[in-house]
C-alpha cells in the first residue's frame, strides 16, 4: 500500500506544528500564529511565522515554507520517509508497508534496531563499572566533560570474547550476528567483534544507534586495528552514512556550513570546543552519495583535513570524487591543518578561534587540484610541465557539467600558462667589460651599430596592421568554419590574442552555444563586437577565405593559419625585447640574439606570403 494524499493529511492532522518545531526553536505567541527568528537564516527581529490552523511556517525574509514534514527535512536533514515514520509514531498512526517483502525487511530492521538499542545501554554501563578504569582514564587525557560524554554515548565493550552474548541473552545469536555485533568464522564458535576497546554509537539521521565504532586502548597490542567499525549490516552501510549527522544537520541551519573532518575523534572535539556543525565519513573516503547527502544541507561543504600526507591523499580522494557531480553552486571547500596536527592538537595549542579562522577562509576545489598537481613531481624539463598540463586536463576532462567544465579548464590553462611561459624581465644595462671594444686591450671589437631606420624598420613590422589582418582573416575562417573553435580553443586561449572577438568565440564553444555562423555572429553582436568586414584582410588571401577551395583543405590550412597566428605574439615580443638591448647592450651575445630573432622573424613572413597566397594559386581560384 502506498502513501496516499489522504493517509499524508491525517498525518499531518494529527501532529501540532508549533509542538514539534517549539522543540528547536523558541516561539513566541503572536495572536492565531506563533513568531521566532527565523532558523533558516540568521535575523535579529522575527519574521518566521507557524499556523497550526493552516499547517504550514513560513519566513518573510528568507522565503522557507513548508509543512511538518517538510520541517523534519528540512531543519533536520532526514529522509522523506524517516520524517514520516517518526512523525507517525508520534502521532500512533502505523505506516503502511508498500510490499510484504518490504514489510518483512521493515520488520528485521526494527528488531535489530532493538539489539543495538541494548548493545548500547550495556556498553555505557560498563563504562562506568570498575572495569571501564582504563577507558575512563583515556577520556580524561582527551579533556572532554561529562556533558560530552553524556551527549555522544561513550560506553566500553569488555575484554573477554563472550561478554556481550552473555549480557544479551534475550536476543538470539543470530540476530547478534545479524546486527555485528558478534563474529561467525567457518565452524568456529562465534565471538564479540568488539573487545577491550572505548565504544562509540553510530546513529542514523533520525537518531538511532545502527552501529559501532571503537578505539583500542591496549598500545602494546600492534596486531589490532587503533579503530575498528560495525561491518555492513541491513541497518549500517558505510558509504551512505555520515557520523553525527543527526546533530550536524540542524546546527548547520544555523551556521550555513558543515564541516566534515576525518574521524569520529575529531568530530567530538570539535563539538566539545562549540563547533556543532561537523561530521565525519566511517573508515572511508568521502563517496558520491555522502557528497550528495552533504549538498542537501550546504551548497559548499567545507571539507577539513590533517596536515599529514595521509590527510593530502585523502583530499585528493574527495576532490576527485566530488569532480563529475560538481553542478551549479554546488561544490567542496578545503582547509588543510598544520602539519602533523588534527582538529583537537590545533584547539589544544591554539584554541578554537584558530579553528574557526581556518574555517573562516577555506581553499577552492579548483585551487587545489592546481597546487597538488603542480607539486606533486618536479618540473624542470619541458616534458615535465606538458605532464603537469595533461594531468590537469584530464582531471578537467571527469566533470560533466558543460558550463563548469569550460570554466575549469580555462582557469587551468591561465595558471598553467601563468607558470609555464612567465614574463621574462629585461637585463639591467651593465658596463662593457676592461678594456672596452679595442683589441689592442684585450677587448672584443663591438658588433655593428643598429640604425635608427632599421631599428624603425623593425618595430613597425612586429605590431600593426599585418597582425590585425591575420587575427581578422583567422576570425572570418572559424566563422565559416566554427566546429574548429573547440578544436583550437586551448591554443587560442594560451595565446591571448588582444583582438576580444576570440575570447568571445571560445566562450561560446565552450558554453555549448550553437556553432553556426548566424549565431556567432549575433553572439559577437551582442559584445558590441562585430564581425570581420573583408577589407580588414584583403592584404592576405588565404585559400580558407575562398569558396572554391575544398572544405578539408581549407580547414587543413586553417589550422596553420591559426599556429602563425599563435606564434607571432610571442616572436614579437622575443624580438622586440632582444632589439632593446641591443640598443643598450653592445656585447656580440645581444647583437646574435636579435640576429637570430629576426632571422626567425623573416622566415616566419616569408611562411606567412606563402599561405596568404595560397588562393590565387589554388585551381580555378581567382587572380
Amino acid at each position: 500500500m502506498a502513501l496516499t494524499p489522504q493517509w499524508l493529511d491525517e498525518l499531518r492532522a494529527r501532529v501540532t506544528l508549533s509542538g514539534v518545531i517549539g522543540r528547536t526553536t523558541r516561539l513566541i505567541k503572536a495572536g492565531h500564529e506563533w513568531k521566532a527568528c527565523c532558523p533558516f537564516h540568521n535575523e535579529k527581529s522575527p519574521s518566521f511565522t507557524v499556523n497550526d490552523v493552516k499547517g504550514f511556517y513560513h519566513c518573510f525574509g528568507c522565503g522557507a515554507h513548508g509543512d511538518v514534514i517538510r520541517w523534519m527535512t528540512d531543519q533536520r536533514g532526514l529522509s522523506f520517509m524517516d520524517a514520516v515514520k517518526e512523525l507517525a509514531a508520534e502521532a500512533g498512526m502505523e505506516v503502511p508497508a508498500p510490499d510484504p517483502r518490504a514489510a518483512q525487511q521493515a520488520q528485521v530492521r526494527d528488531s535489530l534496531h532493538d539489539v543495538m538499542a541494548a548493545a548500547q545501554a550495556w556498553f555505557v554501563e560498563r563504562l562506568a563499572a570498575p572495569e571501564g578504569e582504563r577507558a575512563r582514564a583515556y577520556l580524561a587525557t582527551r579533556g572532554f566533560d561529562a556533558h560530552t560524554l553524556q551527549r555522544f554515548g561513550f560506553g566500553f565493550a569488555p575484554d573477554g570474547r563472550q561478554a556481550l552474548k552473555e549480557a544479551l541473552k534475550e536476543f538470539p545469536e543470530a540476530k547478534l550476528i545479524e546486527a555485528g555485533l558478534r563474529i561467525a568464522v567457518d565452524d568456529k564458535e562465534p565471538y564479540d567483534r568488539f573487545r577491550g576497546r572505548l565504544m562509540l554509537p553510530i546513529e542514523d539521521a533520525r537518531g538511532r544507534v545502527i552501529a559501532f565504532g571503537g578505539r583500542i586502548l591496549d598500545a602494546k597490542k600492534t596486531d589490532a586495528p587503533k579503530y575498528l567499525n560495525s561491518p555492513d549490516t541491513p541497518l549500517f552501510d558505510k558509504g551512505r552514512t555520515l557520523y553525527n549527522l543527526h546533530r550536524a544537520g540542524p546546527a548547520s541551519r544555523q551556521t550555513g556550513r558543515i564541516v566534515v573532518v576525518e574521524g569520529y575523534m575529531d568530530v567530538i572535539a570539535l563539538a566539545a570546543a562549540g563547533i556543532a556543525d561537523a561530521v565525519a565519513p566511517l573508515g572511508t573516503a568521502l563517496t558520491e552519495r555522502q557528497i550528495e547527502m552533504l549538498w542537501r544541507l550546504v551548497e559548499t561543504p567545507v571539507l577539513c583535513f590533517d596536515g599529514d600526507a595521509a590527510g593530502q591523499r585523502a583530499a585528493m580522494r574527495a576532490v576527485t570524487r566530488a569532480l563529475p557531480l560538481l553542478r551549479p553552486a554546488h561544490s567542496l571547500r578545503i582547509v588543510r591543518l598544520p602539519t602533523g596536527m588534527d582538529p583537537d592538537d590545533l584547539i589544544k595549542r591554539d584554541g578554537v578561534r584558530a579553528m574557526e579562522a581556518l574555517l573562516a577562509s577555506p581553499q577552492t576545489l579548483l585551487d587545489l587540484l592546481w597546487e597538488h598537481e603542480r607539486e606533486a613531481t618536479p618540473l624542470e624539463t619541458p616534458e615535465d610541465k606538458a605532464g603537469l598540463k595533461a594531468r590537469l586536463m584530464a582531471h578537467v576532462e571527469t566533470i560533466q557539467d558543460p558550463d563548469i567544465k569550460a570554466l575549469y579548464r580555462r582557469d587551468l590553462m591561465e595558471k598553467f600558462s601563468a607558470f609555464a611561459f612567465p614574463r621574462r624581465e629585461e637585463r639591467a644595462w651593465q658596463p662593457a667589460a676592461r678594456g672596452g671594444g679595442n683589441p689592442r686591450f684585450g677587448g672584443k671589437a663591438p658588433p655593428p651599430r643598429s640604425d635608427p631606420e632599421q631599428t624603425g624598420r623593425l618595430r613597425r613590422s612586429v605590431s600593426g596592421g599585418a597582425r590585425d589582418a591575420l587575427a581578422a582573416a583567422v576570425i572570418a575562417g572559424l566563422l565559416r568554419f566554427p566546429d574548429e573553435i573547440l578544436r583550437n580553443g586551448d591554443a587560442l586561449v594560451q595565446a591571448q590574442l588582444a583582438d576580444p572577438r576570440f575570447d568571445a568565440l571560445v566562450d561560446a564553444a565552450e558554453n555549448g552555444e550553437p556553432l553556426e555562423m548566424a549565431a556567432l555572429a549575433t553572439i559577437l553582436a551582442g559584445r558590441g563586437l562585430a564581425a570581420p568586414a573583408p577589407e580588414e584582410y584583403a592584404s592576405l588571401r588565404f585559400g580558407f577565405l575562398a569558396d572554391e577551395i575544398p572544405p578539408e583543405q581549407a580547414r587543413a590550412e586553417l589550422a596553420q593559419a591559426i599556429g602563425l597566428l599563435v606564434e607571432r605574439p610571442a616572436l614579437e615580443a622575443a624580438l622586440a625585447a632582444a632589439t632593446a638591448r641591443f640598443e643598450q647592450d653592445l656585447s656580440e651575445g645581444a647583437y646574435a640574439e636579435q640576429q637570430r630573432l629576426l632571422k626567425r622573424k623573416l622566415e616566419f613572413d616569408s611562411r606567412l606570403r606563402q599561405m596568404a597566397s595560397a588562393r590565387s594559386a589554388a585551381p580555378g581560384g581567382a587572380a
